[in-house]
């Protein structure tokens, strides 16, 4: 089973989508620097009530419906991997400061695993 925490927001939770953070893309967010944290979760806040983030890129190599919003820090490069293909949920896959140009092997297997790990939950 694949660890998740569901986090509310206390204002109009009947009409956000509720945000299930797998893994460690919580914590590891909350490494981030406070206004890359603040950035990220009004990014989180436009996908619960249907907006786009400011700044994404589909990252359909992970999986359907895999977003990837991209947030930029005093010349330093954060991401936060998300799901948004569920009706009734969102799915924050990974979180982490990019170190090149390109996403790093490694990121992209952690958010791949816990995408299939989701999915198969949702099946069951």
């Amino acid at each position: 089973m694949t660890k998740c925490i569901k986090l509310y927001t206390l204002e109009a939770m009947d009409k956000e989508k509720p945000i299930y953070w797998v893994g460690t893309s919580y914590n590891d967010l909350l490494e981030f620097p406070a206004t890359t944290r603040q950035d990220a979760g009004y990014q989180l806040h436009r996908v619960q009530n249907g907006l786009d983030p400011e700044n994404w890129k589909p990252f359909q190599n992970i999986g359907a419906g895999v977003r990837e919003i991209r947030i930029s820090d005093d010349g330093n490069a954060f991401r936060v991997m998300y799901v948004v293909k569920f009706a009734d949920k969102i799915y924050v896959l990974h979180s982490f400061q990019k170190k090149t140009q390109k996403t790093s092997p490694k990121d992209i297997n952690i958010a791949k695993t816990r995408y299939n790990a989701i999915v198969r939950e949702e099946k069951s």
